[in-house]
């Protein structure tokens, strides 16, 4: 569609009508990280470590580990020969519907496993919606479902020797199991299922660490890239006198007519004028007003609002970044307040 008829269309359907209004979206859907590796690979220790710099943030931590299948009598019996690492063992479909749910912005209760009884115990964790959502597992990466809820996939990646140390000790000091079961265990079921579902699902991750933990740089670039994707410094949350107007088709439509070089010098008048038109309306509609009613030409009482406070001043902000129109700002003086509508 031409520009021209664009803006007959916003003419005739000016006032902007969204499930989300205007104001700072209290619904936007979290950040959902992915963290996948081996067996004792420092999954753990990246995430505590994102989730210590994104101290600003809602995060909430997911272990795999809790969504293990309860081992029945007869499994318990041959519990040496139970395959901790395979897809089978966990309960995908429950992960997959509490993950659900927080993404929708609902609290969740996650199962809690005892590794010694091999069973889900009581009581259940309680987890609540968040910014963050980190989803920690050897095996996250492997499903394509669970794939698909994630906006960022990582796969911690360190040498299997380093693994196998640091599993030795992690199952006998924790776990309370005898090194030769864990060795046991290791060779037959441990590598093979490491081998056959967890490395080939390092190709489906964005982001592969090199040295777990250690690697301090590449948990900085993530950190970096999630506080970006989040909006790097939400004002919203910052400054309580700042209004954010909601993004919609309509506003995102000429925001990309006044930035697109080819468009004419008209139309970049007539959009940004719009726009311009938007911010303003948006922002006079959070004046401080009060209830009053009035007597109409036809006698009746009309119960309206007026303005309670003196304005004493407006300034509209236009911002240009390499020579392009990049964002409106109005600025509202009202006695000792100050609001700013963008």
């Amino acid at each position: 569609m031409e520009p021209a008829a664009l803006r007959s269309g916003f003419n005739d359907h000016i006032s902007v009508e969204s499930n989300g209004g205007f104001d700072c979206p209290k619904n936007k859907q979290p950040f959902i990280i992915g963290v996948a590796g081996g067996t004792a690979s420092g999954k753990t220790t990246v995430c505590n470590q994102i989730i210590s710099q994104l101290h600003d943030q809602r995060v909430v931590l997911v272990n795999q580990d809790s969504f293990y299948r309860s081992l029945n009598d007869d499994q318990l019996v041959n519990v040496h020969e139970y395959n901790f690492d395979h897809p089978a063992a966990f309960n995908t479909e429950l992960l997959l519907s509490c993950m659900e749910k927080l993404r929708r912005g609902h609290p969740v209760n996650i199962p809690s496993y005892d590794f010694k009884s091999h069973k889900s115990i009581e009581p259940s964790r309680l987890v609540n919606p968040a910014d963050v959502i980190i989803l920690e597992g050897i095996l996250v990466l492997h499903d394509f479902h669970v794939r698909n809820l994630m906006n960022m996939k990582i796969f911690v990646d360190i040498d299997s020797d380093v693994r196998l140390a640091r599993r030795i000790q992690r199952d006998t000091v924790e776990r309370g199991r005898n090194i030769q079961n864990v060795l046991d265990q290791y060779s037959r079921f441990v590598k093979p299922s490491f081998e056959e579902f967890i490395l080939p699902s390092k190709k489906f991750a964005d982001i592969i660490i090199p040295r777990g933990g250690d690697n301090d740089v590449a948990i900085d670039l993530i950190v970096q890239h999630i506080l970006t994707k989040l909006g790097q410094h939400d004002l919203c949350k910052i400054y309580p006198n700042i209004n954010v107007i909601f993004s919609t088709f309509q506003i995102r439509g000429m925001h990309t007519l006044v930035r697109d070089v080819k468009t004419t010098k008209h139309d970049f008048v007539f959009y940004s004028d719009r726009l311009i038109r938007l911010v303003v309306e948006h922002g006079l509609g959070h004046l401080p007003f009060t209830e009053k009613q009035i007597i109409t030409p036809t006698g009746s009482v009309y119960s309206g609002v007026v303005f309670c406070k003196r304005l004493c001043g407006v300034s509209v902000i236009r911002r240009w970044v390499n020579n392009q129109l990049s964002i409106f700002s109005f600025v509202l003086f009202s006695g000792h307040n100050c609001s700013l509508y963008a």
